[in-house]
């Protein structure tokens, strides 16, 4: 078997996404998910079933793990997968995406950095109370605040901030955010709305081009940063004199597919090889069946070979069979 996946364009794929579930503490205004009937508990892999796909990936060269959901906080017991995980030969990082408002009950952040995880990306897209209530169905801005603060004092760095900027939404917030790079450390990375549920949400997409422009006409000239500790698409940059840097993740503006570096395994156990294309592997039927690693691995270089060249956004506004939530970002 090899000891590595390569696709059909001979890019090298060490980085998994694992989406834990399909459920979220949230019901935020651009998501579809509360529209939809959540899996059921039989319908999403075991924590023993993940561990056994991340075990086959890690003998293919597969190195990083980054756990999402839908909010993978809600699933129980998280630091039970992430230290299961961090124990398995050849995997050098784990990281995880969350809204961060169950991140600072209970000790979270300490427990998951002593169970193996590195760092944290955080979901955060305002800095109103009210306009956030109003985004995310009466959540509170202070949870969130509160979990990027037990996130840092637990050692979960760099703790990323991940902003959508919406037209009409939080659009004057740009520099804002640009601002607590300077004041506070923050990583900031800025992404592209994706227009993934209607033509709607495509009017609202602000370019990375945009948003670069309105920083600089407030800050002045940014300066590249190179790469930030990670494994994703970002550019970086900084504000003269800040600690913290400013990145720029442009999915439907600036495609960053030749690089692509990536699986996503979803909560029912499917391997997308591509976020934005609908083709799939189907990892849980064969887990149940009993597959050796040896055939999962298999299924996996079958995956890779599903890899096309690029993403085809632009052709399938509002048509895309599974929304983020289903997918894991």
């Amino acid at each position: 078997m090899t000891s590595s996946i390569l696709d059909s364009y001979n890019r090298k794929i060490d980085y998994m996404r694992i989406s834990v579930t399909d459920r979220c503490n949230l019901r935020c205004i651009y998501c579809t998910a509360s529209r939809f009937q959540n899996l059921g508990h039989d319908d999403i892999l075991r924590y023993e079933e993940i561990e056994r796909v991340v075990r086959a990936a890690a003998g293919l060269g597969v190195k990083s793990i980054r756990l999402t959901g839908g909010e993978p906080m809600v699933r129980p017991h998280i630091a039970t997968l992430i230290k299961m995980i961090a124990d398995v030969p050849g995997i050098e990082d784990i990281s995880m995406t969350t809204n961060a408002t169950l991140l600072a009950r209970h000790g979270h952040a300490k427990e998951f950095k002593d169970a193996g995880l590195k760092r944290v990306n955080i979901s955060l897209d305002t800095f109103n109370p009210e306009r956030f209530a109003g985004i995310c169905q009466d959540a509170r801005l202070e949870d969130v605040l509160a979990g990027i603060k037990s996130a840092k004092e637990a050692g979960l760095n760099p703790v990323k901030i991940n902003t959508v900027i919406m037209r009409g939404i939080n659009d004057d917030e740009i520099t804002d955010f640009a601002h607590k790079s300077l004041t506070a450390g923050w990583h900031v990375r800025y992404i592209e709305e994706m227009p993934l549920t209607g033509l709607e949400n495509a009017k609202k997409m602000v370019s990375i081009t945009e948003i670069q422009d309105t920083i600089e006409k407030e800050f002045g000239k940014l300066e590249p940063a190179g790469h930030a500790e990670g494994n994703g698409p970002a550019r970086y940059y900084r504000l003269p004199g800040a600690d913290g840097t400013i990145g720029f993740i442009g999915p439907v503006t600036h495609s960053f597919c030749d690089t692509c570096n990536r699986f996503r395994l979803t909560a029912d156990g499917k391997l997308r090889p591509c976020l934005l294309r609908d083709d799939e592997v189907d990892v849980r039927a064969a887990l149940r069946a009993g597959a050796s690693l040896a055939e999962l691995q298999a299924l996996m270089l079958s995956a890779a070979h599903l890899k096309k060249e690029k993403h085809d956004l632009t052709d399938k506004v509002g048509a895309m069979e599974r929304q983020m939530w289903q997918i894991g970002g």
